[in-house]
């Protein structure tokens, strides 16, 4: 192996203990924020018993395996979520920064990871409560304003593609939230695709939106066969295609133009007017 090599192999092992490291985190933001509780006073806890955990058994993923997913004090078991969301950041850490580059071009790479493990929060809270917390959606929306200043240049976005993105699909489910009174669209869905829009710009809205609603689409008729109910979270499948277009955006929008022909028809158009 050569010198760069064992820099980069070094580097994406970091990368991995550190989004491991914060999908520990993003656990108990999961947990607590629905509560109201604080992030930080408080010291992670057995949910059954109440005792502190170890430090030794704060270790990602591997105190898990190691205690066998029980508690030490009382034996309660203890959900494999917290390890599959822990694992998942990494994972994710890990693809972006094999995506961008990280190690050439480390801004894309660390945004988009900020914006994944926001993602995972809406994603699991969402589920878990039908809420989203209006901090993260905001913390979204501080990465988008980070991302014009810091990565444009490699992005290719502008200024009035955030901008555009940031009314593009809010404004729409706004008009659906206020005009079913919350029942059709949830006020968080609204400032989780404000927030997403800043980010990715106007086609990247537009294509998250798309699978949204797709996969909404599906996950919906699934729980509504499994359960009879036709209400369910829609933020986790919003989440999905937020996640989908941080990456792919260019991809399939250039796709669905080139399977539409709606390429060769604003082609067309540009060389008549």
């Amino acid at each position: 192996m050569t010198q760069y090599q064992i820099y980069t192999a070094i580097i994406y092992i970091f990368v991995f203990i550190f989004g491991a490291c914060i999908g520990s985190f993003l656990n108990v933001c999961i947990y607590r924020m629905p509560l109201g509780e604080s992030l930080i006073k408080r010291n992670s806890h057995c949910m059954t018993c109440g005792t502190e955990i170890r430090k030794r058994d704060l270790i990602p993923i591997i105190s898990w395996c190691c205690l066998r997913g029980k508690c030490h004090s009382c034996g309660a078991r203890i959900s494999p979520r917290y390890t599959v969301v822990e694992a998942l950041n990494a994972l994710f850490y890990m693809f972006i920064f094999w995506h961008f580059d990280g190690v050439i071009h480390p801004m894309p790479s660390i945004l988009t990871c900020l914006l994944y493990s926001a993602l995972i929060v809406v994603f699991f809270m969402d589920w878990d409560t039908q809420l989203i917390n209006s901090f993260v959606c905001v913390f979204i929306g501080l990465l988008g304003v980070a991302s014009i200043f810091l990565t444009d240049e490699l992005t290719g976005l502008t200024l009035r593609s955030h901008i555009i993105g940031f009314f593009a699909v809010s404004v729409p489910l706004l008009i659906i939230s206020l005009a079913s009174k919350e029942k059709a669209m949830g006020r968080g869905d609204v400032y989780l695709m404000a927030g997403a829009g800043l980010f990715l710009g106007t086609e990247g809205a537009l294509v998250a939106l798309a699978i949204g609603l797709i996969t909404g689409s599906i996950g919906g008729i699934i729980m509504k066969h499994s359960s009879g109910k036709s209400q369910f979270a829609f933020g986790p499948f919003l989440s999905i295609g937020i996640a989908v277009a941080a990456i792919y955006s260019n991809e399939i929008g250039n796709w669905y133009m080139e399977f539409t022909g709606l390429e060769e028809m604003l082609a067309e158009a540009a060389t008549v007017i």
